[in-house]
């Protein structure tokens, strides 16, 4: 009989401090590339989703850079959505943004339409994180307000969630809870991983 102890999994707080640090720590070059791939890959995952509607992030505090996928996405007929932060314990309503529109002030730095841009249904959501595992579980900034999002949008219809981060966000394994919504893939700037 064995008295070894498995090593505890770190909690959340943790994982997502050190994979934040991680991902502050990404080089310009990578950067660039990954917009330049997350580009390439938005409108055939558009395809495959057979969505007409993809909510996309606006990128803030060293998330990847989403405006060239934005613009892809446009490009192949696709209406962009931003989510909209509207409360505490809300999920986040998607309001329609075309090339150009002014965005406002949000909580916690975000950018997003006005009241008077029209709330949509994504059929594919682009997802912000700060750390993801292979199983498809991601940590984001600690409100979860994708997870009711998400959980809400799949009660209503087939959706697409996808993960954007870079390859240094990765963590071994997230403590899911039962609240924790799955994401369907994840891509990165090296590769793409799918969980459904």
């Amino acid at each position: 009989m064995s008295d070894a102890v498995a090593p505890a999994i770190p909690d959340k707080t943790t994982l997502r401090a050190e994979a934040l640090a991680r991902r502050a720590g990404v080089d310009a070059a990578t950067r660039e590339a990954f917009a330049r791939r997350l580009a390439a890959l938005g409108p055939a995952l558009a395809g495959r989703a057979q969505a007409r509607v993809a909510s996309v992030f606006s990128s803030f505090r060293g998330e990847p850079d989403t405006a060239p996928l934005m613009r892809a996405l446009r490009s192949a007929g696709l209406v962009v959505a931003l989510p909209v932060v509207v409360g505490r314990g809300a999920p986040l309503v998607f309001r329609r943004h075309d090339e150009g529109d002014a965005l406002r002030p949000g909580p916690f730095g975000l950018s997003e339409p006005g009241d008077d841009a029209p709330a949509l249904e994504p059929d594919l959501v682009f997802a912000p994180l700060a750390a993801f595992d292979r199983a498809g579980h991601r940590i984001g900034y600690g409100a979860g307000y994708y997870d009711r999002s998400l959980a809400g949008l799949r009660a209503r219809r087939r959706i697409l969630a996808v993960g954007v981060a870079f390859a240094a966000q990765e963590v071994a394994t997230i403590p899911a809870e039962p609240h924790d919504e799955r994401l369907d893939m994840i891509v990165t700037d090296s590769e793409t991983l799918e969980f459904r």
